[in-house]
C-alpha cells in the first residue's frame, strides 16, 4: 500500500539582508507614428477647416445670386475668370490692358510710396525713441495727423504734384509711414537701459550705438511696423486709383463697374485679397526669421 504524501507549497521568506532578483518586467510601448503620417495629419487639420470655410462662402455666394437680380453665380464668375486669365498681359491700346498689367501698375505705386515711407519713417522712429527732444517735437504731430483718412491726403497730392501718378504714391507714403514710425520708436524705448549704460562706459559713438545695439534689438519691432504698413498701403491704393484713374487695379474695377461686368469685379476682389495675403505672409516670414522669441 502506497502512502500518499501531501505536498505543500512553502514560500521562502528572504532572510535579512538577502536580495532577491526579480524577473524583468516587459512594458509594451506603442510604436511611434511615422513622421509622414504625422505631417499628413497636421496638414489635413489645416486644410479641412479652410476648405469648409471656402465652401461656406460659396454657398452664401450662391444664395445671394439666387435672391439678387443681376448678381453673378460662382460658376459664371469662374467662367469669366478662365477667360480673363487666358491672356492676363494683353495690350490693346493704352487704356485697354490685361489684368496682369493693372496689378503690376498698382504694385509699382505701392512700392514707390511704401519705399519712401520706410526711408523716412524708420529713421524718424529711431530719433523719436532715442531722444526726448525729438519725441516731444514729433509726438503731437503724429497724434494729430495719424487719424486722418488716407484718401483725405489725395487732393493735397493732386494740388502739389498736378498729376495723378505722384499723387497716388504720395497717398501711400502718408498712410503707411505711421505704423513704421510708431513701432520703431516703441521698440527703441523698450531696449534695456543696461545696454545703453554699457555703451556709455565704453564711450561708444552714437553711430556705433545705433548700428551695434539699437538696430539689432529693434529689428523685430521694425519688421512688425513694416508688415502693418504694407497692408495699409495695399488697401489704400485701390481706393486712390478709383479716384485718380489710369492704369491700376482700382481703376480697372471702376471701369468694369461702368461696363456692368460684375463678374470681373468679383475676380478683382479675389486678386486683391490674394496679393495682399502674399505680401503680408512674405513679410511675416521675414519677421519670424529675425525674431528672437520662442517659436
Amino acid at each position: 500500500m502506497k502512502h500518499l504524501q501531501n505536498t505543500r507549497h512553502v514560500e521562502e521568506k528572504p532572510q535579512s539582508g538577502e536580495v532577491i532578483a526579480l524577473p524583468p518586467v516587459q512594458v509594451r510601448r506603442r510604436a511611434p507614428a511615422p513622421a509622414l503620417a504625422r505631417k499628413v495629419n497636421a496638414l489635413l487639420q489645416r486644410i479641412i477647416p479652410a476648405f469648409l470655410g471656402l465652401g461656406l462662402l460659396v454657398v452664401l455666394w450662391q444664395l445671394a445670386a439666387i435672391n439678387s437680380k443681376g448678381f453673378p453665380t460662382p460658376l459664371s464668375t469662374l467662367d469669366s475668370a478662365l477667360t480673363l486669365f487666358a491672356d492676363p498681359f494683353y495690350r490693346d491700346g493704352p487704356n485697354d490692358m490685361g489684368i496682369g498689367w493693372n496689378v503690376l501698375a498698382s504694385l509699382q505705386r505701392v512700392a514707390v510710396g511704401f519705399g519712401l515711407a520706410a526711408l523716412a519713417g524708420i529713421p524718424l522712429g529711431f530719433l523719436i525713441g532715442r531722444f526726448t527732444f525729438f519725441s516731444r517735437m514729433f509726438t503731437p504731430l503724429i497724434a494729430l495727423l495719424r487719424p486722418v483718412s488716407p484718401l483725405a491726403w489725395l487732393p493735397i497730392g493732386l494740388l502739389l504734384f498736378q498729376k495723378a501718378e505722384p499723387a497716388s504714391s504720395w497717398t501711400i507714403f502718408i498712410c503707411s509711414i505711421w505704423p513704421m514710425v510708431i513701432n520703431t520708436a516703441e521698440g527703441v524705448r523698450r531696449i534695456p537701459q543696461d545696454y545703453l549704460n554699457v555703451a556709455r562706459v565704453l564711450q561708444l559713438s552714437e553711430w556705433t550705438i545705433m548700428r551695434k545695439i539699437l538696430f539689432p534689438a529693434v529689428l523685430p519691432a521694425v519688421l512688425t511696423g513694416v508688415r502693418l504698413s504694407i497692408g495699409i498701403a495695399w488697401l489704400v491704393i485701390v481706393a486712390a486709383e478709383m479716384l485718380t484713374g489710369g492704369l491700376g487695379i482700382g481703376f480697372w474695377i471702376w471701369n468694369e463697374w461702368n461696363n456692368l461686368n460684375v463678374e470681373n469685379i468679383l475676380i478683382a476682389i479675389v486678386i486683391i485679397g490674394v496679393v495682399g495675403l502674399l505680401l503680408e505672409q512674405g513679410l511675416m516670414l521675414i519677421a519670424r526669421r529675425f525674431s528672437w522669441q520662442e517659436k
